[in-house]
């Protein structure tokens, strides 16, 4: 037969357990919302799977050294003509160079995108930096709207002293702009709480 006191103790026991289940299910779920945005500071820190860096000011340094930079543009679900203004510049490392992408909407009506980007070799992305890019901010284009894209960039110097990088002379910069969902035309907005709906016809009545 049990007490009273060890079925307050039984129950304070298993209140305890269900608290740190609920926490530790909460804790799964916050890390598994953070792991993205985390995962994209990490890339960008570290310039891990070819990430590129992004930076407030322009080289202060220049060295002799070449690499020629070729351009890359894609499209995945947007219905734009993507496309670099020139393939491929070579210059020395630590100089800064504008160079720009063209986009044209081929849609009826605007489609909205944004822009997903890499360097290949994937070691170069610490070493790539963007001091002005339109992959910062979405895009919206209007039907048959074509739109110069500039991008500010140098190659880092220090690079010069990575031995895996020694004999690098090509980096690859790509582009893949992605449709977002822009917003919802006024007529087709949800009507608010107590608010009639708008008869579907002219009819109004018997």
């Amino acid at each position: 037969m049990t007490t009273p006191q060890l079925d307050a103790r039984t129950q304070r026991s298993n209140r305890t357990v269900a608290i740190l289940c609920l926490a530790f299910i909460g804790g799964m779920v916050g890390m598994a919302y953070a792991a993205v945005p985390l995962y994209a500071m990490f890339c960008q820190i570290t310039g891990y799977g070819g990430t590129t860096q992004r930076v407030e000011q322009y080289s202060d340094k220049v060295i002799d050294r070449q690499v020629t930079v070729r351009f890359d543009a894609n499209t995945a679900g947007v219905p734009w003509q993507f496309e670099p203004e020139q393939r491929a510049i070579t210059m020395k490392m630590g100089e800064t160079v504008q160079v720009a992408y063209r986009a044209r909407n081929l849609f009826d009506r605007p489609a909205a995108g944004r822009a997903t980007f890499n360097v290949t070799p994937e070691q170069a992305g610490a070493y790539f930096n963007k001091v002005e890019c339109f992959c910062f901010t979405d895009t919206t284009l209007k039907p048959g709207e074509t739109l110069d894209m500039p991008v500010v960039f140098f190659v880092d110097p220090a690079i010069d002293e990575v031995p895996e990088l020694k004999d690098l002379k090509t980096i690859t910069l790509s582009y893949t702009f992605f449709p977002i969902e822009g917003p919802k035309p006024v007529a087709d907005a949800a009507p608010a709480a107590g608010e009639p709906t708008k008869p579907t016809d002219g009819n109004i009545g018997g």
